[in-house]
């Protein structure tokens, strides 16, 4: 994945975003017990922590505390989706080929950052969108690519956006139970 993946993934959910701001964003998501605020100001979190990990390299750098407040405006909160997403994409395009960056779960490549951003975005606007009773249907393309760069252990021959939520353990998949424990595979799919 890449930084077009990161800011048209980003551009899709602040979209469906933007059309809920006058909801009650200190609903609770169920079964995840964070407001929808909490979970988009998550979301924001992460792509800068993407951001800041691929760019400082393959030591972790942990001198700073940022965090996005949850109690902000949800209009604010989308924009800064947006703004955060454009950073980390202007990063994962202006790495050098082949630099990694520190991640709790493994070293990752810039398509690795790429990937766990989507993921990100994709799965927690979606828990946007069952915390408002607002159907988000992540884009069957990204779904795809998500899972074939974080989730090669997952099973095939399934659409691709019930696998991407099975993969995070939102949904069950055809037969199979809802995952319970799960982990991307972040290091470069070259490791």
């Amino acid at each position: 994945m890449d930084a077009k993946d990161v800011t048209e993934v980003a551009a899709h959910c602040a979209a469906f975003l933007d059309g809920v701001v006058e909801a009650d964003w200190a609903a609770v998501v169920p079964g995840m017990g964070w407001t929808v605020a909490a979970t988009a100001a998550h979301v924001s979190d992460c792509l800068l922590w993407y951001a800041t990990d691929l760019a400082a390299g393959p030591v972790e750098l942990s001198t700073a505390e940022v965090a996005v407040r949850p109690g902000s405006p949800p209009g604010e909160l989308v924009r800064t989706l947006e703004t955060f997403a454009s950073v980390l994409a202007s990063v994962v395009a202006a790495v050098p080929s082949g630099s990694l960056g520190w991640h709790p779960w493994g070293l990752a490549d810039a398509a690795g950052f790429a990937a766990m951003a989507c993921d990100e975005m994709l799965v927690h606007t979606h828990d946007v969108g069952r915390g408002l009773a607002v159907a988000f249907e992540p884009p069957p393309r990204y779904a795809e690519k998500v899972v074939a760069r974080l989730f090669p252990d997952a099973p095939t021959g399934h659409d691709p956006v019930d696998t991407l939520l099975w993969a995070n353990g939102r949904v069950p998949l055809a037969g199979l139970p809802r995952r319970e424990g799960w982990r991307w595979r972040c290091a470069p799919l070259d490791s």
